[in-house]
């Protein structure tokens, strides 16, 4: 079978529940013999929140810092979904976007 695809946005991923059932449909999908590629969102809104802290300091972060401070909402909602797939038996890892060639 191919390769899928699966996103899940914020809200999917916005609690260890939202977590686990979006975890059970990637299980499915592999259940079925599919390989799966997982891309995450951050959890509910943390990347709001993450963004008003940054405008508490800031009205014009630096374009680095902007990306650097909003993209670690994506690294706790892929570090969680990770370990909740290993806590199933599945062989998952956790990667950024520039950690991974995608053509």
């Amino acid at each position: 079978m191919g390769v899928i695809v699966q996103k899940f946005g914020g809200t999917s991923v916005a609690s260890v529940d939202h977590i686990r059932r979006a975890a059970d449909v990637v299980a499915a999908t592999i259940e079925k013999g599919h390989q799966v590629a997982v891309v995450l969102s951050a959890m509910g809104d943390s990347t709001d929140r993450l963004a008003r802290l940054a405008r508490e300091i800031t009205r014009r972060p630096s374009p680095r810092e902007w990306d650097m401070l909003l993209s670690s909402g994506e690294q706790v909602s892929i570090a969680l979904m990770t370990m909740e797939f290993q806590s199933r038996g599945l062989d998952a890892r956790s990667y950024l976007g520039g950690q991974v060639a995608i053509h």
